[in-house]
């Protein structure tokens, strides 16, 4: 179907969002007409803001709207234990879950051979920096359970074997409602692995 251009650009606009197709993209558009301007306008602004205004934390890696970021500036937090994360979406995955109190160090991806992405492409070498302070005790690596987090966390690991700090890897396993007959092997093998006595 042919669009005006400017539904048409707003459609590729929303398509270049991950997860939005042509249907999705088109629908949203026209769900932008019908808003009101104010709102067009409000929805734009935080758009462009987001952007403009929102950096990354120069500690941590986070991203933030001050530096450093609110997380690195609480004093009240645990200042011994880092947890490595992919991307800042994970640190508010953890941070959801209200169970965690240290610090965060965000990579801002994991090691790919085949995506071209290695060790000097992610934010590993702060972390080696940031790890010089001696009140740091334990690291944990919460990277994706998938080929390139499990790379990404054996290649830290390996890095800091020699400083003496505790390494530790988050457990993966069977979801909590799950059923044992639906996982798969890699799975299954990973939640016997990090059984825990009870």
């Amino acid at each position: 179907m042919h669009y005006p251009e400017p539904i048409s650009k707003l459609i590729d606009s929303f398509m270049k969002l991950p997860g939005i197709g042509p249907k999705t993209a088109a629908r949203l558009a026209f769900f932008v007409l019908n808003m009101k301007e104010d709102s067009v306008l409000e929805f734009a602004r935080a758009l462009v803001d987001a952007k403009r205004k929102l950096t990354h934390c120069s500690v941590c890696g986070h991203i933030t709207d001050q530096d450093p970021c609110y997380i690195c500036n609480d004093q009240r937090r645990d200042q011994s234990v880092v947890c490595v994360v992919q991307d800042a979406k994970d640190v508010i995955a953890m941070e959801k879950m209200k169970e965690y109190n240290g610090l965060y160090h965000v990579l801002h991806g994991a090691i790919s051979p085949m995506d071209g992405i290695g060790p000097d492409d992610i934010n590993v070498a702060s972390l080696i920096r940031r790890l010089q302070d001696e009140t740091i005790q334990e690291v944990i690596l919460a990277t994706n359970p998938n080929i390139e987090g499990e790379a990404t966390a054996m290649y830290i690991s390996r890095l800091l074997k020699p400083t003496g700090i505790r390494v530790t890897r988050i457990a993966h396993g069977l979801p909590v409602g799950g059923d044992l007959e639906y996982a798969d092997e890699v799975t299954l093998s990973r939640a016997l692995e990090g059984r825990r006595e009870i």
